[in-house]
């Protein structure tokens, strides 16, 4: 069963002090099972957002030990910095990641609120999904007054809190109160002006959050508008899912904007960053780039990466690597500070760290298949081939997108050339499966064979194992034959100068497909389950000889070209 997986990005009010910084951040690894992502401190906010995920029982567990550490280390009457912040942890969001609903994390939300007021006596809120009541949904709301209005309001019966003592003790003074939740994946994104001016940077995020600006009877000045209840009207901003404020950045000598994307799928990175160029240009303003602080998830720079080359009407068949580096650098990522992407994207953080073959240079690659060893073999290298095929389609495809005089057919040369990098993409990964799955056979064969159980367990195995490194080579017939619709469009209608490359292209995929055909012929043969052995191959037979056909066609249209 796959595990449950949240993600906590705990931000506590010390961005300078790095030895207090190391030693918060620290207890996390202390519980098993839980990874440290990313530690991000900010010297002029004095506040720092770390980052980790683990499946959910250790990740409150870990929450629990950092809010400890952190009252332990930092002393909140003696706090100064330019982000808003009540508590020593300021705020403790957990973010579902996989195979958990937002519902079911707003419980451990709960679970480890109760821990903290129990245990260690801090009062806290419980925001966004977890709130216990409407009005304590919004943040902003529950951290109002900040440090310096605590006092006040612990004791407000409108504000008696969720979790912990409702009065300003003296452990409060020091640890202040915490904000709890459970809410979707959050961007903190900062974008970088060329001003020091921070009520400058305040219209622009008026212009741009969901919040927009108070209304005034003159436009900017005058009484506030004031609605039948007596509050004031908003003028809405033009972003939905965005929260933002404008400051000056001293470790920087500029005034930031820096925003809240609360909703990525409703206004991404790259639409806030582009709708703030627009507005910071109406002022007469200019951006210079952008900062993310803490982790993005790859999907997010990769549509980054897509809008700007769509914008620039360039293929967005290329690969991931060179997505990313399109988003840094039109977003102006590396403004500041490099922007390193194995420390900022969250899935490359969570990533296997063993080496995969697809990973060994093309020579170490053919050193280790010459080996004595009986993996990688054909399986392997059929993916491998077939996956050098699809990429000199890809390949043609890409040229024929960029070719004078064809701008108007870019986004269909795009289209194939992004169908080209998923077939190959998909490749790569069944050159180390193909590999993965050999090894399962070797495993059950490994097991012990004792007693009947043992022997019953024992078959069972390598009966799946079997059936398994036979549908692998399937899969790999049947992405290297539907990759020659790539080549065989590059052949019909990309650049007549690239006919051979196509070409070559079907050979190799053509290949790949005799390649695994064998494998599954072989390996098929062992499996007991006769039904699924004989339906495995007679659909591997149908894709082999529509794969020849195939072959035999182009070999004829370039004999007719050449």
């Amino acid at each position: 069963m796959n595990k449950q997986l949240i993600e906590c990005v705990p931000n506590i009010s010390e961005g300078r002090d790095t030895a207090k910084i190391n030693a918060i951040a620290a207890v996390v690894e202390t519980v098993d099972g839980v990874k440290l992502l990313d530690i991000d401190p900010g010297k002029a906010t004095n506040r720092t957002v770390i980052t980790f995920v683990g499946e959910p029982d250790n990740v409150i567990e870990a929450a629990f030990r950092l809010i400890k550490k952190a009252a332990e280390l930092i002393d909140m009457s003696k706090h100064t910095g330019e982000h808003p912040r009540f508590g020593a942890t300021d705020v403790c969001p957990l973010v579902p990641i996989s195979n958990i609903s937002l519902d079911e994390a707003a419980v451990y939300a709960h679970k480890l609120g109760e821990r903290v007021g129990k245990e260690l006596g801090i009062p806290g809120y419980f925001y966004e999904n977890a709130a216990k009541e409407p009005k304590r949904k919004n943040l902003a709301s529950c951290r109002s007054g900040e440090y310096e209005g605590l006092k006040e309001k612990l004791v407000n019966p409108d504000w008696k809190p969720d979790f912990g003592p409702a009065a300003f003790n003296n452990s409060v003074v020091k640890s202040g109160a915490v904000a709890i939740s459970a809410r979707d994946f959050l961007i903190a994104y900062n974008v970088n002006l060329n001003t020091t001016s921070t009520r400058r940077a305040n219209a622009i995020a008026f212009d741009i959050r969901e919040a927009g600006r108070v209304k005034y009877e003159n436009g900017v000045s005058g009484k506030k508008v004031l609605d039948k209840n007596g509050d004031p009207v908003r003028v809405p901003g033009k972003l939905k899912a965005v929260k933002g404020i404008g400051w000056y950045i001293e470790e920087y000598g500029i005034a930031q904007i820096s925003y809240n994307l609360t909703n990525i799928n409703i206004t991404s990175m790259h639409v806030a960053f582009d709708e703030t160029v627009k507005a910071a240009t109406k002022r007469g303003l200019r951006v210079t780039g952008s900062e993310l602080i803490g982790l993005i998830p790859l999907k997010a720079m990769l549509d980054a990466g897509d809008y700007f080359l769509r914008k620039q009407q360039r293929s967005l068949g290329i690969s991931e690597e060179e997505k990313i580096k399109i988003a840094v650098k039109s977003l102006g990522l590396d403004d500041l500070k490099p922007f390193n992407p194995k420390e900022k994207i969250i899935e490359y953080l969570l990533e296997d760290t063993s080496k995969k073959l697809i990973d060994f240079t093309v020579k170490d690659f053919a050193e280790e298949t010459a080996g004595e060893s009986m993996a990688p073999g054909g399986g392997s290298i059929s993916a491998y081939v077939g996956a050098l095929g699809v990429s000199l389609g890809t390949m043609v495809a890409n040229l024929s997108a960029h070719k004078a005089g064809w701008d108007d057919k870019w986004e269909f040369y795009s289209d194939w050339a992004e169908k080209g990098q998923a077939y190959k993409n998909k490749l790569l990964f069944l050159v180390d499966e193909d590999t993965n799955a050999f090894n399962k056979i070797i495993d059950g064969f490994r097991m012990p064979k004792g007693t009947s159980e043992e022997k019953n367990l024992r078959s069972q195995a390598i009966e799946d194992a079997t059936k398994y490194a036979t549908e692998i080579p399937f899969q790999v017939m049947e992405t290297a034959y539907n990759s020659m619709e790539v080549m065989q469009a590059m052949l019909k209608d990309g650049l007549q100068s690239s006919l051979s490359d196509a070409a070559v292209g079907v050979l190799c995929a053509k290949t790949a497909v005799t390649g695994a055909y064998f494998n599954v012929r072989i390996n098929a043969k062992d499996i007991k389950d006769r039904v699924f052995a004989e339906a495995i191959m007679k659909r591997a037979k149908t894709i082999y000889e529509k794969a020849l056909a195939i072959e035999n066609e182009v070999i004829a249209f370039i004999d007719s070209k050449m």
